[in-house]
């Protein structure tokens, strides 16, 4: 049963369409840290004003996804905003998803990022970026119950961040060098706050050490644009190990992938969903391929993506 109420409020002024990017968090041994953004798939979200107090929200897809804001996403985001913006009696968010709720690859920060940068260019772009990630946060809670930025801010920023502290704020954005995207979503659900809770609470020094090198070593491949590096770097010691047994054929993906080319790549975000980076196209082609293979002989159902790093982020597409 439909959980979507008629919308009454009615839009005065204009609507700001935008188009608002998948993320992958993570990236591999950057836990809560480290994301970036890519160019598919996207949701496409448009805000106006109105005149009746509050969040109206219209859902134009299959998800049926709650329309009170306080138990939406983009609803808790813009509430968040709203409440810096006094001026403003109320604003109407309509939401057409493309990002399967639960794939993994951002699909709440790409609903709280376009939410609030479509109205931060509807009220005259008055919020900075770092606003905007704290705004979208509020949005993430409700996803998941912890407000991370690890995919807020590369929907936001664009190509790759580094969240160096979150209280207080404080985003890093890192151009990354040219890299091949691809992606595979086994077609079950992992839900961020059930991955979250099985992960340990202790850490063995040996690990913890381990881990930061690895951190360093990726982000100052990224930045050198040092392939070799890159690929060396993408290691998980502490999270992968216990999250990957929720994803059915993970190991086998990681370690065929590597030998078809990739430089390596890992669990996006909770999961299920499976990201590799690659040097080139035709690599990234052959990683595809391997994805493919992988879980048709396992039976289970599939959606790949092959793309690039989305170096731009939440990107205005109507103005009017």
């Amino acid at each position: 049963m439909s959980n979507q109420k008629e919308i009454t409020a009615k839009p005065i002024g204009k609507k700001v369409t935008v188009s608002s990017p998948a993320t992958v968090a993570n990236m591999v041994c950057g836990f809560d840290i480290l994301g970036f953004a890519v160019n598919a798939p996207s949701d496409v979200l448009s805000v106006s004003q109105t005149n009746e107090p509050g969040i109206h929200i219209f859902n134009e897809d299959e998800y049926d996804l709650p329309t009170d804001p306080e138990k939406n996403v983009s609803g808790a985001a813009l509430l968040a905003l709203l409440d810096k913006a006094p001026d403003v009696k109320g604003l109407i968010l309509t939401s057409k998803k493309q990002i399967k709720p639960g794939s993994g690859i951002g699909s709440s920060a790409a609903s709280a990022a376009g939410a609030v940068v479509a109205a931060n260019e509807l009220l005259g772009k008055r919020f900075s970026n770092e606003d905007l990630v704290q705004f979208a946060m509020f949005g993430e809670k409700v996803a998941s119950g912890v407000k991370h930025a690890d995919n807020i801010a590369p929907a936001i920023y664009g190509g790759v961040t580094l969240i160096r502290s979150i209280f207080p704020l404080d985003i890093v954005p890192i151009k990354p060098p040219e890299l091949f995207v691809t992606i595979v979503h086994p077609q079950i659900e992992v839900r961020t706050s059930d991955a979250r809770q099985i992960l340990k609470h202790t850490v063995l020094l040996k690990d913890a050490i381990k881990q930061w090198g690895n951190i360093a070593g990726l982000v100052a491949g990224l930045l050198k644009h040092d392939y070799d590096l890159i690929g060396r770097s993408l290691e998980d010691v502490i999270i992968e190990p216990v999250r990957s047994i929720l994803i059915p054929g993970f190991n086998d993906v990681k370690r065929l992938c590597k030998e078809a080319g990739a430089l390596g790549g890992g669990i996006s975000g909770s999961g299920p969903s499976i990201f590799m980076l690659s040097k080139t196209q035709q690599d990234a082609e052959a990683v595809e391929e391997v994805m493919k293979d992988i879980y048709n002989k396992i039976g289970l159902d599939y959606h790949t993506y092959l793309t690039t790093i989305n170096n731009e982020g939440v990107k205005v597409i109507d103005n009017g």
